[in-house]
């Protein structure tokens, strides 16, 4: 059934800043699993190789990168919904059913990236993608007031007013038994693991850390700035992201001192990420249309961008090769440092293989086949 009062009159052209941001996304997901060596760093395994900055390395990495560049995915994942969706209906077609269809396919390959990385999160999105079925049937003043309620940390706050907590003891275990397999196994004593392993421990994961419902705010936030057309150059919307800019950065700050001086730290950390995550949306934004040189300097990021979940996919093929035993083993050889430059090193290999394949594809691999198998004939 379609919704009419929900589909934008204009038309949705490429928007180029979003690619941008993908890219940034995805060049900054590598760069955090390389500090983490994919899940493998063990404090406890003597490394030959190491430097005295290798725990400032990792303080900053954490600052600047986790959570944040998994919250841009996640915001222009709704986006990307949107579009599809909105598309779909202005030819007078419903794209729920498709969509479905479309995040079970995302499940499969989630299930397929987890045999080469334990911190899949391609299948997490995919169950939390179908929310958005549903939601994207509201209004836009309902759909505004859920956003609200889920950046508010309700399962957070649940678990501090009724003083039940997650026990991390499986999760750990879970992660101990796969970490075994990282540093000694074969490739097929890594995939089990993995397999065994994998999505229950990045389940908990999110759900003791807040990413479970942060995660579906922020594709029901990616839905609604498609909506709005926020990513274009039209009427007052960079004045707009100069207000988010503001409030972002002022939020932080906040949200920040109440975490660490407050006893509901795991309530505003979360949002104190979020913060930090829409004041990188809103500052990219600007500077791509506000200066002539952004998008020139981020144009290897907008490659990158354009094959995002090819390149998601393909970080985790290349980076557990270097990290895992069956591959280089570098996860028992280097420290930190050492490991954030393996991850520049995937990262030039993945743009130059963009940028090859973009010669004659508009898609990457990955985009093309779920394309097609997203509208083959059930």
């Amino acid at each position: 059934m379609l919704n009419p009062m929900n589909t934008v009159v204009k038309t949705n052209n490429r928007i180029h800043v979003a690619d941008a941001l993908r890219g940034l996304a995805i060049v900054g997901i590598i760069l955090m699993h390389a500090s983490e060596q994919f899940n493998m760093y063990d404090p406890s395994i003597a490394l030959p190789y190491t430097l005295e900055c290798d725990a400032m390395v990792a303080e900053v990495a954490s600052f600047l990168l986790s959570g944040k560049m998994y919250g841009i995915f996640a915001l222009l994942f709704g986006l990307s919904f949107f579009i599809m969706n909105d598309n779909q209906q202005k030819k007078g077609n419903s794209f729920l059913g498709r969509f479905a269809w479309r995040m079970i396919l995302l499940m499969g390959f989630g299930i397929l990236n987890t045999v080469f990385y334990d911190g899949d999160i391609l299948f997490t999105y995919a169950y939390l993608g179908l929310f958005l079925i549903p939601i994207s049937l509201l209004p836009n003043r309902w759909a505004i007031a859920l956003t609200i309620f889920l950046a508010c940390q309700p399962l957070d706050i649940y678990f501090l007013v009724t003083d039940n907590t997650v026990d991390p003891s499986d999760v750990w275990t879970a992660y101990s038994k796969m970490g075994e397999a990282h540093h000694q196994g074969t490739f097929m004593e890594n995939a089990w693991a993995n397999l065994r392993y994998g999505q229950y421990a990045s389940f908990m994961w999110f759900l003791m850390f807040g990413r479970l419902t942060q995660t579906l705010m922020l594709f029901v936030l990616g839905m609604l700035i498609g909506r709005a057309r926020m990513f274009y150059d039209e009427g007052d919307n960079l004045k707009r992201w100069s207000t988010i800019l503001l409030l972002c950065v002022m939020g932080y700050a906040g949200m920040y001192t109440l975490a660490e001086y407050s006893s509901w730290g795991s309530v505003f950390r979360p949002i104190q990420n979020f913060c930090m995550t829409m004041a990188i949306v809103a500052a990219v934004t600007l500077l791509w249309y506000k200066t002539t040189w952004m998008s020139r300097i981020a144009a290897p990021l907008t490659v990158i961008g354009k094959m995002s979940m090819t390149n998601y996919f393909l970080q985790s093929i290349l980076g557990c090769a270097y990290f895992c035993a069956y591959g280089m083993g570098l996860s028992n050889m280097i420290g930190i440092t050492y490991s954030m430059l393996v991850g520049i090193v995937i990262i030039i290999i993945q743009y130059q293989l963009c940028r090859i394949w973009a010669r004659k594809n508009t898609r990457g691999p990955f985009e093309s086949l779920w394309r097609r198998l997203t509208w083959i004939r059930l």
